[in-house]
């Protein structure tokens, strides 16, 4: 078996229905029913993917996801919901989750999620990096292979969608792009309409790669379109 796996979901039944379903995929699958034992379990292992639930005892599911993002930008997870409300979905994709599914859900489409998310982490992964293929503008240094940046010298990790949103820039300088374009690129068709999810990942973007995120050197608001990079010219002007 590969790509160990850890579910914190304390519906026991359904933890052990996915549970099945996953070694039948050849998964290693651990599992946690509480949210401050399955965040502990979590920081103590290292696993290829998380499955997580919102409604948790001891630890809600937003604020494992948080503390993850915290010290991990790279793990993907996968949130459970037994929700449809809007706000959830918000939530879950602005403290850091790479998905999500609404319970109740196709036992299939959990299978087909969880592939694709190991599949995109695994591409992320197979390049050695690279120092030499960075991309430089100005004093910002971005490694698309490390998937991090220095600037000013300095290394910073980013969350995997801070990473995605700078590198969609950044290969595009100059591009204006609208909130509904970067969803439909970075997030992906599923998240149509959650704007506000854009802007406070720029928000977070800016203040690590901005010297005054209130005038940004970097990414440059177009007022009734959305948002651009800068060209290399501007920073040479």
């Amino acid at each position: 078996m590969s790509n160990p796996i850890l579910i914190i979901e304390d519906d026991r039944d359904l933890s052990e229905l996915i549970k099945i379903q996953l070694l039948d995929q050849n998964f290693e699958v651990h599992q946690e029913f509480n949210g401050s034992s399955g965040l502990a379990t979590f920081n103590s292992n290292t696993y290829s993917l998380l499955i997580l639930d919102v409604m948790l005892p001891g630890l809600d599911g937003f604020e494992i996801c948080k503390k993850i993002r915290a010290v991990d930008s790279k793990t993907p997870i996968l949130m459970l919901t037994a929700k449809a409300e809007e706000i959830d979905k918000i939530m879950g994709l602005e403290f850091g989750a790479d998905d999500y599914l609404t319970k109740p859900f196709s036992i299939r489409e959990l299978t087909a999620r969880v592939k694709a998310l190991l599949r995109r982490s695994q591409l992320q992964r197979d390049d050695s990096p690279d120092i030499n293929e960075a991309i430089t503008f100005g004093e910002l240094n971005i490694f698309p292979q490390k998937r991090s940046i220095e600037l000013k010298g300095e290394s910073f990790d980013l969350t995997s969608k801070e990473f995605d949103l700078l590198m969609l820039f950044a290969s595009n300088p100059g591009r204006a792009y609208s909130r509904q374009e970067l969803l439909d690129v970075v997030w992906g068709y599923q998240y149509s309409g959650y704007s506000h999810t854009v802007n406070s990942h720029i928000n977070r973007l800016r203040s690590k790669i901005e010297d005054d995120p209130s005038n940004p050197t970097y990414i440059k608001t177009v007022w009734g379109v959305g948002y651009r990079f800068v060209e290399f010219e501007e920073l040479s002007a």
